[in-house]
């Protein structure tokens, strides 16, 4: 596991440490009144100097200081030249598939997130593109795919809800050579620890609404580009569908952004106590973590993150039935969707967030009906862990 203090190929190379970016990024840049807090600016528009003298700021869906002084911060922690901030994580993601024509072909992974895979879908269907879907843990089916000549290559790593790790740097490498752009969905792990641009990434996509904000209170998302051109058209084409994020919840996540690395922390300390101890329960049948030696990815997660994360799925023995038993007693793991929270949450794929993709592409992807998913937070490990034995428990009854 890399050192979170790196300035090297996990880390930015110039200027401050990556926690002095996420605490500090804004602070104390008011030349009006002093204030130590960047003020959030809710105008919808904007005085003009005079005639046809427009100021930097004209209209708010084409630009506002409070989002701009987010999309900075996060530019500035995945190591990209510049970011657009969004309406949601979905919108992010849209707005990298817009851009592609009729005849531009999408790979994106067979275990995708629901939402994501319903969203690549529906711009097919309307042919808008085409989309293939891929095990790119399988080097043989990904380098095939690659074959066709894709525009896009989509990777979400670790994998939504079954933390399937893939090697991005060697991905990227594959893709570039087929003359692919490859855009990583970092949500599950935040820059503070993974940050695929440095691996070769030409874009980061985040649902702010997750580990950034941190808090549950608010639905964001970004596209951070490696390099300056790209930004540039992505925020003309922001603004000309107006998915640009709100200025308020734009300052709630970078108020969120600012305890960032403390969080994920603790998050994945509690993480990695859970998983060891559902690793050894007789009513738990797989744990899926990439902390644990017995994943089948830690060793690349290791290699390319700098910890493991605070996500981890489940499979209970018992089926539906103990499914149903275990979501009516755990404690202190509240039943919904979303994660990244401070909070605790569980989920059930098949159910919730994955439904949408339907019972084949489910069973094609190894999301089964005996699938939970669950965001650890910050509450006491020794709570987290009795309030899984009080459902697991309730499980063998």
């Amino acid at each position: 596991m890399t050192d979170p203090n790196d300035r090297g190929k996990n880390g930015p190379k110039n200027g401050p440490y990556p926690q002095t970016i996420s605490a500090a990024y804004g602070v104390a840049i008011d030349a009006g009144f002093g204030a130590v807090a960047p003020p959030i600016y809710l105008s919808s528009t904007y005085e003009f100097a005079g005639y046809d003298q427009p100021r930097r700021y004209d209209y708010g869906r084409s630009g506002n200081p409070t989002r701009d002084l987010l999309a900075e911060a996060l530019a500035r922690l995945e190591g990209g030249a510049g970011a657009v901030i969004t309406a949601s994580g979905m919108a992010a993601l849209d707005l990298l598939a817009g851009r592609c024509r009729p005849d531009d072909l999408i790979l994106a992974p067979h275990d995708c997130y629901g939402g994501t895979m319903r969203l690549l879908k529906a711009r097919a269907e309307r042919g808008h593109c085409s989309v293939r879907f891929v095990d790119q843990g399988d080097e043989e089916a990904f380098e095939a795919a690659l074959a066709d000549r894709p525009a896009l290559v989509l990777i979400e790593t670790p994998s939504n809800p079954l933390m399937r790790v893939v090697d991005i740097e060697a991905l990227v490498a594959q893709a570039h050579r087929a003359g692919a752009e490859v855009a990583v969905d970092n949500t599950f792990l935040s820059p503070a620890i993974q940050q695929p641009i440095s691996l070769g990434a030409d874009y980061v996509i985040h649902s702010t609404t997750k580990y950034l904000n941190g808090h549950s209170d608010v639905i964001g998302g970004a596209v951070v580009a490696a390099d300056r051109g790209p930004i540039e058209e992505l925020r003309h084409w922001a603004n000309v569908v107006g998915s640009a994020g709100a200025p308020f919840d734009s300052w709630l996540t970078l108020r969120g952004l600012r305890s960032l690395f403390p969080r994920m922390e603790q998050q994945q300390a509690n993480a990695m106590a859970v998983a060891n101890y559902l690793e050894r329960h007789p009513a738990v049948s797989a744990v899926f973590y990439p902390g644990l030696a017995s994943h089948s990815g830690h060793a690349i997660a290791t290699r390319q993150q700098r910890g493991f994360g605070a996500m981890l799925s489940f499979e209970i023995v018992g089926g539906v039935p103990a499914v149903r038993r275990f979501i009516e007693s755990v404690e202190f793991f509240t039943l919904a969707e979303s994660l990244g929270g401070v909070e605790s949450l569980v989920s059930h794929p098949a159910t919730m967030t994955h439904a949408d993709m339907g019972e084949e592409a489910r069973g094609f992807a190894g999301i089964s009906d005996s699938l939970l998913r669950v965001s650890v937070g910050l509450e006491a490990e020794q709570d987290l862990i009795a309030g899984l034995e009080k459902g697991l428990s309730a499980c063998r009854s």
